[in-house]
């Protein structure tokens, strides 16, 4: 029997408010509410709610023979904790099948596993106990964001005791290999790999109401005979997309909902072809052999790499800085900051940065709520500055550069005692220039900024 696996992913983002220079220092909240509620109230009454409807009714209707995964990131349950609590509660009404797995994944649906190990493990570890606590359940397959996989990510989860992790099948993954087959990390064997076969995937999730698509209008029934033709000998397929896609990406006037419906009775109809979870299949089938992929891969844009996050300077500079605060925030041991520090490390903020054009450019402006990238990014360095105030306020340690000031040593710190010295030298001519009586009224004061000196390289000391 040819099995298929249904997976979703379901995020949303607390979006950031329009946040100026002149704010730094004197506003210390970031979210946008009413964008954040409006966006959430939407997508739950066009996706959330009557796609859990569907699949509710399905999975009772077909007791065992129909099942589904999810992945819900920490910071989208925060949002239906404050805006749709009765999102949560249909799916828990999902969960009560006992036909619907859930995943885990990092909680704030970050990057944490290409910068801190320490914070990736601590994430993952609090999504678990989210998922717990809403759902009863124990994940036991892991699902990274945005399907960021590599050799040595793989080898993070695997020490977490995950059984499995999902990857998307990428072409310069594979080469000649097909992503119907179970595969292994490289490096650590007990760590299974699952791959997403893109091509069916995205037929759905990104052609489905393309009129301009040479297969469109896509019937359940043409869909249905492309699954039957995959070889026989591959014993499965993974079909993963955003469940978004289901009433918001593909609205439902487009017959989304109908066509997953048919879809669904169509597969359990024949006897060669069924559902699984990705935890069964884990289960039922052999690797066939290694999956090496030394640098990370993703299911994002077509070179599916990190290059939608981390592919300007601009991504990677606020990545770089965001990331070295990760002790401070420890130390800081403050709710609210620790609250900000999570929902700001989503990996939605880095990608509004993206500088990308030709092929990915309309995919990148539709999730994008900025003018331009460099709006973007001066919005978040603007947040994340005040951020950094806060975080020195209350450990009372100077930070230059993302880096406690008494961490510092040789260039980086000749570096910040030079600057530090010019703001003082700009200060004290501010001074006297104020306390100067001018007894000419046409006068004028001196500028302090074009007093101070040009700030000198201090000498290595020996």
């Amino acid at each position: 029997m040819k099995n298929i696996c249904l997976y979703f992913q379901v995020h949303q983002p607390f979006r950031l408010k329009r946040y100026r220079f002149f704010d730094v220092g004197k506003d210390h909240y970031y979210y946008d509410d009413y964008q954040n509620k409006h966006i959430l109230k939407k997508v739950a009454n066009r996706c959330y709610l009557p796609t859990n409807e569907l699949l509710y009714s399905l999975l009772t209707e077909f007791d065992g023979q129909f099942k589904v995964a999810f992945s819900l990131t920490g910071i989208f349950l925060d949002q239906l904790e404050l805006y749709a609590p009765e999102v949560i509660k249909s799916f828990q009404k999902l969960a009560s099948t006992g036909h619907v797995e859930f995943l885990s994944e990092t909680y704030s649906h970050s990057l944490a596993s290409q910068g801190s190990q320490d914070e990736f493990v601590a994430q993952v570890n609090l999504h678990k106990a989210k998922i717990q606590s809403l759902f009863g359940l124990t994940p036991t397959v892991f699902r990274n964001t945005e399907l960021v996989y590599s050799d040595s990510v793989g080898e993070m989860v695997s020490k977490m005791g995950y059984k499995a992790m999902l990857a998307e099948g990428a072409k310069h993954v594979l080469g000649w290999k097909s992503p119907n087959f179970l595969y292994y990390n490289v490096i650590d064997p007990r760590l299974k790999v699952l791959l997403r076969n893109y091509k069916l995937s995205d037929d759905i999730a990104f052609r489905f109401s393309n009129h301009s698509w040479s297969e469109w209008p896509l019937k359940s029934e043409t869909y249905f005979q492309w699954l039957k033709g995959i070889p026989a000998n591959e014993d499965f397929v993974n079909l993963f997309m955003d469940y978004e896609t289901f009433g918001e990406h593909q609205p439902l006037e487009s017959g989304i909902h109908k066509f997953l419906e048919n879809l669904v009775r169509l597969i359990i109809k024949d006897p060669e072809t069924g559902f699984a979870t990705p935890s069964e299949i884990i289960d039922a089938h052999q690797s066939v052999g290694p999956l090496s992929v030394p640098y990370p891969s993703s299911w994002a844009d077509v070179e599916r790499d990190l290059s939608a996050w981390l592919g300007n300077e601009m991504q990677k500079e606020a990545f770089k800085k965001l990331t070295s605060l990760r002790q401070l925030v420890i130390q800081a041991n403050d709710p609210d900051l620790s609250r900000d520090w999570s929902y700001l490390q989503a990996s939605d903020h880095f990608y509004y940065m993206s500088t990308k054009f030709f092929a990915d450019q309309s995919v990148h402006n539709y999730f994008n709520p900025y003018n331009s990238p460099y709006d973007a990014f001066i919005n978040y360095m603007n947040i994340l500055s005040d951020f950094i105030i806060r975080l020195e306020k209350k450990t009372k340690r100077i930070v230059y550069k993302g880096i406690p000031i008494e961490e510092l040593s040789g260039d980086p710190l000749d570096d910040a005692i030079t600057e530090y010295e010019s703001i003082l030298t700009v200060l004290q001519q501010r001074k006297l220039s104020t306390n100067k009586v001018v007894t000419d009224k046409n006068a004028t004061v001196p500028n302090p900024v074009a007093l101070a000196p040009k700030p000198k390289k201090r000498k290595k000391s020996s």
